[in-house]
């Protein structure tokens, strides 16, 4: 199954090398601990790439899966748990299409993982799946990148790097009238014989406004409980270039009025 990362997957590490994922997952996890309602600890690491943010729920103590749709993604991660030892289930599944053995206490879906999605159904369609499979009182927290971040962020920028490693080309593209930011990626990855290797693939993601957003949780049966600035705790800014949502499970069958 081709997915459009299994280049990628072998460069991914190095391109978000500047990500502190312990950082990150404390953070989360002070969030989880504010909010949630329930008591279980099964985690459902969503989108969860190579699984550098699962291992560091893992050695929080959270019980994880992981689930990813790149196959590439996926050896990865299970490469790394190996060579550590943590007890980690990976699954490889289309986030809008769950289908999991049993319910999750948390889900986390970070770097911007949602704006791949390029459509408001397929959004709504995911916090309903997220929906299904969490426990009554269990917590769903997500990052995303904001109309502000593809607009005068990223824009329409080339970025180059050559490293040891391999190389890299990423050409950025935002269509304002559609939200839609495209990214050509040209890999050049060295192979045994000293020579490289040249791999492109091109991603999508769509800029998505705070208010739909929240909009598209109540509707699949989710309460939006806060939005912060980034990894913060401040309320987002007019320049955010990052926002964290956090959304509860209110009980199945049960409207969020009657809540």
């Amino acid at each position: 199954m081709e997915t459009g990362y299994e280049a990628f997957s072998f460069y991914y590490d190095q391109l978000t090398e500047n990500v502190e994922y312990p950082q990150r997952a404390a953070y989360f996890h002070r969030l989880i601990q504010k909010y949630r309602q329930s008591e279980g600890v099964v985690l459902l690491d969503l989108a969860c790439g190579t699984g550098s943010l699962s291992e560091e729920f893992a050695k929080l103590g959270y019980d994880v899966l992981g689930v990813d749709y790149s196959y590439g993604m996926l050896n990865q991660a299970m490469q790394k748990k190996l060579e550590h030892n943590l007890p980690i289930q990976y699954i490889c599944q289309d986030m809008r299409e769950l289908d999991l053995y049993g319910t999750v206490d948390i889900t986390v879906c970070a770097l911007d993982s949602l704006n791949h999605l390029d459509s408001f159904s397929d959004v709504q369609t995911v916090f309903q799946q997220v929906f299904n499979v969490t426990e009554s009182g269990g917590v769903f927290l997500f990052d995303m990148n904001t109309p502000y971040k593809y607009r005068e962020i990223l824009g329409n920028t080339t970025i180059a790097e050559n490293r040891e490693e391999g190389s890299f080309i990423w050409e950025n593209e935002f269509d304002e009238e559609t939200g839609i930011n495209v990214y050509d990626l040209t890999l050049f990855l060295p192979r045994e014989d000293g020579l490289y290797e040249r791999d492109e693939e091109i991603h999508y993601q769509k800029a998505y406004e705070p208010e739909k957003i929240r909009e598209l949780l109540e509707k699949a049966g989710l309460i939006p409980l806060a939005v912060y600035d980034a990894y913060t705790k401040d309320a987002p800014k007019p320049d955010s270039g990052r926002l964290t949502f956090v959304a509860r499970e209110h009980g199945k069958g049960i409207s969020a009025e009657e809540k």
